[in-house]
């Protein structure tokens, strides 16, 4: 149990440093991923205005009755297909990447494939 707290106040730290260097703007606005044990959640944010310009997420209703994942890895694909799409929908192409302070690997790195894969530009 001390374990998980330990490596959530690591990775608390690690966003707190990443975030120091990394902002979103209205033209390029910030792709910020938050992962638990189940689902994977995924949000474009203009931090200038404080808006979320789009959002996806595992735990969506239309995403739970459209597709069922044999894998969380195969979910966080595509979810980040589903968030391109949201995007470009709205007129956003280009990103900055904030993985949140998780290692970009695993489903991180499938979320940001499946996002490249539709069509947005990090």
């Amino acid at each position: 149990m001390a374990s998980s707290n330990i490596r959530q106040q690591g990775r608390i730290k690690r966003k707190k440093r990443i975030r120091k260097k990394l902002n979103g703007t209205s033209d390029r606005p910030r792709l910020s991923v938050f992962r638990s044990s189940r689902h994977i959640y995924v949000q474009v944010v203009d931090d200038i205005q404080g808006h979320t310009l789009v959002s996806a997420s595992t735990n969506e209703k239309s995403v739970k009755e459209e597709q069922k994942f044999d894998s969380k890895t195969d979910g966080a694909e595509y979810i980040g297909k589903i968030i391109a799409q949201r995007a470009l929908d709205k007129g956003i192409k280009k990103v900055v990447f904030d993985r949140n302070g998780y290692l970009y690997h695993g489903r991180v790195k499938a979320l940001s494939d499946g996002a490249r894969e539709g069509g947005l530009i990090f």
